[in-house]
């Protein structure tokens, strides 16, 4: 399997975890904000702090946005290109997010697939800071009670990345266990997540959010994308028994290089590992002896 040089030495817990409850709910994003303070508004609203966002359209300006790119410096094993602000109304394609916090504030990570104003279609990272809501828009939630991800700095891979923490609880309404998740580098995406589970007696489970990079990518109709620089949306994700009986995630994806290519479908199960990070809600759906 393809693995990428980090600048730090590997922590031995390759995922960071922490349990937590959680519910499910969408909503419509207020036109007129900031995209980090609409989102943020209902979560609180709901009596959640953070979680994950899954979005299927949305109008978004002004709107600013980060690529993949490689390293100037070395200092990285990638690195983000300069900031593009394009005119006018972006319309989002697909994206998915993680609502934490930084620095003692909120902050998301989102990445996206989008057309822009002028016809383009591109891809990458959203910056909280200069991106508003142009036009109210649905999205799909699910809200996490005793987690927070919250922005950290990792030696491993010398980023300052969202990564789970166990946080007080609160009187928010939930419906089931769940666990937020941080798949760390160079290890397979499908793989980790079927053995988390698999050690932990869950046989079914559903992926909130998905939010991280691939070292390339290897889809289960064949293409490939060979730039190893990736960042990636999770479209939707399950985990379930497949015909062996071995537990087997379902993986659908959207992403873009650090060349501008893009590309969407299901990834190889075991033959996708992760570059810089992977982060994530798990909901239980089903536990115990089958």
């Amino acid at each position: 399997m393809r693995s990428v040089s980090q600048p730090g030495p590997p922590v031995p817990e390759r995922i960071q975890w922490v349990e937590a409850r959680g519910r499910a709910f969408s909503f419509t994003l207020q036109a007129g904000l900031p995209l980090l303070q609409a989102a943020r508004r209902v979560f609180a609203a709901q009596g959640f702090a953070g979680g994950a966002l899954r979005m299927t359209s949305g109008a978004l300006g002004p709107f600013a946005y980060v690529m993949p790119a490689l390293s100037k410096t070395g200092e990285n094993a990638a690195f983000y290109s300069d900031t593009f602000r394009p005119a006018g109304i972006t319309r989002l394609k697909r994206g998915a997010m993680t609502l934490g916090s930084r620095d003692g504030a909120p902050f998301f990570h989102c990445h996206a697939l989008w057309t822009e104003a002028d016809g383009r279609i591109n891809g990458g990272h959203i910056l909280p800071e200069e991106t508003e809501v142009a036009e109210p828009f649905e999205v799909e939630a699910f809200g996490i009670d005793g987690a927070m991800f919250t922005a950290e700095p990792d030696p491993e891979t010398n980023f300052k990345l969202f990564g789970p923490v166990p946080a007080a609880t609160s009187d928010a309404k939930t419906t089931g266990r769940a666990f937020a998740l941080r798949l760390r580098p160079n290890q397979d995406f499908a793989g980790s997540l079927e053995a988390f589970c698999r050690q932990r007696g869950i046989f079914r489970a559903r992926l909130h959010g998905g939010v991280g990079s691939t070292i390339g990518a290897r889809f289960t109709d064949g293409r490939s994308v060979v730039p190893f620089a990736t960042e990636l949306a999770v479209l939707s994700g399950v985990i379930s028994p497949g015909s062996a009986g071995t537990l087997e995630a379902e993986l659908d994806v959207a992403l873009v290089d650090y060349l501008g290519g893009l590309a969407e479908g299901r990834l190889m199960r075991g033959d996708n590992p992760v570059l810089m990070t992977m982060e994530l809600v798990l909901e239980v759906l089903g536990e115990g002896t089958r």
